[in-house]
This record gives structure tokens, sequence and C-alpha cells, in this order.
């Protein structure tokens, strides 16, 4: 029989386990309160973040435009410039305090206020990204001075020129003669000009600048002059430089007295190279190199010393040079022994070190059409007769046309 006693005990232990589980409710429940809260603390901090960024972001665009301008000259130490705008006018200016004086200098670009003119910051010196596109970087030719053959005395006036200089002042120095500035090649197309450029490219360390001289002539009055002025400041910038300019007779022919409005552009443009190659200005180690097959229609004043030191005529190549290109463009190939290259030299008199790479590569596709696994004196005789008929067509056309 249960007494009364045994009643309260019972009640008693229903209300602890009571307790017990109200408390463990109320725990769990704080710690969720507390998760929510650090949750909702970091996203407070990140939305504070976003504001403060925000409100940066309106500061920044309420801040005034600058106007870019250049430093013509100074009046005295305490950062008196005289600037010209890019609107037109000049200006008296002072510099910021954010801006050292020492920084500054004739020539250089700067930022102007809009309201006080003050210099504000110094700006990167502008070039065209068509100018810098002409750097030669990753592409450089895999073309050293063994791809190149019969060409050794050109080859060493060269390397006298363009590599001497930038390697070895030293020599010059002790003479006391000054290293020439520049070399002009010229000769029949396919004689080498432009492969011997690329093998400088690769042989050297100092950056290596290529222009077409086509790439020069533009469409409105100036933009050529403006094209070359940046490109030699480019050169200028990167030095040691060699500065290699390709088909030279696009913009380098002679001045005539009757010429249309795109002529004179032209003559603008060359004016410029002109006073670029030998102006007051000294160019440091920057080494020009020319190239044209029409060096009958350049201008005088391009030609003379000072401007290329060095003209260097690439002729047909005779019979030992057209034998060392034969060994040159045949070295990776699969020939036979049997092939008489002597009589591929004979066969081939009047052909530029081009045509026998020509040549050569045809020889290749015969062997290619026959399924072979070698190259054959008769693919070789084959590709003569095939390239030295082109050859001799063109002549004839030359001639009937002249």
């Amino acid at each position: 029989m249960t007494t009364t006693k045994d009643k309260r005990k019972r009640e008693e232990t229903k209300d602890g386990e009571y307790l017990i589980t109200y408390t463990r409710h109320l725990e769990k429940r704080l710690r969720n309160l507390e998760t929510e809260k650090q949750l909702l603390d970091a996203e407070r901090l990140r939305l504070e973040q976003e504001l403060h960024s925000l409100r940066n972001e309106i500061d920044r665009l309420r801040e005034p435009p600058l106007v870019s301008a250049t430093i013509i000259d100074f009046l005295d130490d305490k950062g008196r410039a005289i600037v010209k705008s890019s609107t037109g006018p000049s200006f008296v200016v002072n510099a910021s305090r954010k801006v050292r004086n020492e920084n500054l200098s004739p020539g250089m670009r700067v930022a102007l206020n809009q309201r006080t003119f003050a210099i504000m910051e110094v700006l990167p010196t502008k070039l065209d990204p068509f100018v810098k596109g002409m750097e030669v970087i990753d592409s450089i030719p895999d073309i050293s001075y063994v791809d190149v053959g019969g060409l050794e005395d050109q080859l060493l006036e060269v390397r006298e020129t363009v590599e001497l200089p930038l390697k070895k002042p030293e020599l010059f120095e002790r003479i006391g003669i000054e290293p020439p500035k520049g070399v002009l090649l010229f000769g029949p197309p396919g004689t080498g000009k432009t492969l011997l450029a690329k093998a400088v490219a690769h042989e050297t360390e100092a950056t290596f600048i290529r222009i077409i001289g086509s790439e020069l002539v533009q469409k409105f009055i100036g933009e050529g002059a403006r094209l070359v002025r940046e490109i030699f400041n480019l050169a200028k910038e990167k030095a040691p430089t060699i500065l290699f300019i390709d088909e030279l007779d696009a913009i380098g022919s002679q001045r005539l007295k009757v010429a249309t409005s795109g002529d004179r552009e032209v003559q603008r443009t060359l004016m410029q190279l002109l006073s670029e190659l030998d102006g007051f200005e000294q160019r440091g180690d920057v080494k020009i190199i020319g190239a044209t097959n029409r060096v009958d229609i350049l201008d005088p004043a391009l030609l003379r010393p000072g401007r290329f030191d060095r003209m260097i005529e690439f002729p047909i190549p005779d019979e030992e040079a057209r034998k060392a290109i034969f060994k040159i463009h045949t070295r990776r190939l699969n020939v036979e022994d049997k092939v008489d290259f002597n009589r591929l030299v004979n066969l081939t008199e009047g052909a530029t070190g081009a045509d026998i790479k020509a040549i050569s590569t045809e020889a290749g596709m015969f062997a290619i059409r026959k399924d072979a696994d070698i190259i054959v004196n008769k693919d070789f005789i084959d590709a003569v007769d095939k390239v030295m008929n082109k050859i001799r067509d063109k002549c004839v056309e030359s001639r009937l046309y002249s």
C-alpha cells in the first residue's frame, strides 16, 4: 500500500527530472542564441566594411578630375613650373606636397588639379600600344650566325657595327673614335638581309625592336612622325637596343618638288626619322639596322655618314656561297650520300639564298610525292628545274615590261 511519503518522493523525483530537462533545454537555447549572435556580428561587420568601401568609392567619384600636362621648364627651386596642359594653354603652377620636387624634370607627364592646377602626381610615359608591340621579347627567331651562309664579310661588318660597341665599348674609347651609329643592308630580295638581322636579334643580349617601313605610313597628318618619336623614345628607355627598320624605302624615298598630300605626309615622317637618326639629342646605346632592296631611290640625306655609317651590300651569292647555303639548308634533311652538290651549285647560277632554300624544300616535296624515306639526287635536279624556271620567267617578264 502506497504511503503518503512514497507519493511525495515520486513527485520530488519527477520535479527534479523536469528541472534537469528544462535546464538542458535552456542551455541548448542559449548556445543557439550565441551562435546566432556570432553570425549576426559577422554579417554586421561585413555590411560595415561594404558601407565603408561604398563611402570611399563615393568620395573618390566626388573628387574633381585631373588634367594631364607636360612640364616645360622650372622657375625656381620651390617647385614652381611651367606646364602645357592637354587642353591647350600653358600655366605656371606649384607642386603638391605629395610630390617631391626632385622627382620632377622637364618633359615629364604630370596630372594637374582641375581647380588649382597644382601638380598632384607624376604620370607614366605615354607610349602607343602599337609601338609597344614592336619590341621583340618572346618571339625572337631561333636563328644564329651558323644559319647564315656565304656572308662572312657582311656578318663581320654587322657585328663590328652593332655588337662590338654594345659589348666592348672600351675598345672604341681606347682608340678615341665614336662607334658607328647604324648600318644599312642593301641588295636584291632573298640575299639574306632580314635573315642576318634575325641572327643579330638571336645572338645579342640587347632589346630588339623591329619596324616595317610601311607601318610608319599613317593616314592622318603627323601620326607617322609621332610614331617615329615614340619608337626612338622606347629604344632609349630599353637601351641597350637594336632597332631594325625593314623595307626602309617605304618611307625613305627621295623627296620630290611635286608631291601629293600623301607624299608630303611620308616626307614628314622621313624628316622626323632623319632628325632622330642624327639630331641634337644623344641616342645612347641604340644601334640602327636598316634594310632595303631599292637603295637607288633612297633620299641622299638618309645615306650620308652620321646616320648610316656603314652601307653593306648583299650580292647574289657566288659558287662558294651557294655551296655553303646548300649545306645549311640540307643539314637537317634526310639526303642520300650520292647527291652531287657541286652540280647543283653549277645549275643554280644567279639564284639567291631564298631560292636555294626553296629548292631544298621542293626536293623534299618531290620525295614525299613518291612516298620515299630519303631525298635523292633526281629530286634536287627536278627542284632546280622548277625553281630556276620560275626565276627565268620573272626575268623575261621584267625585261618585257621595262
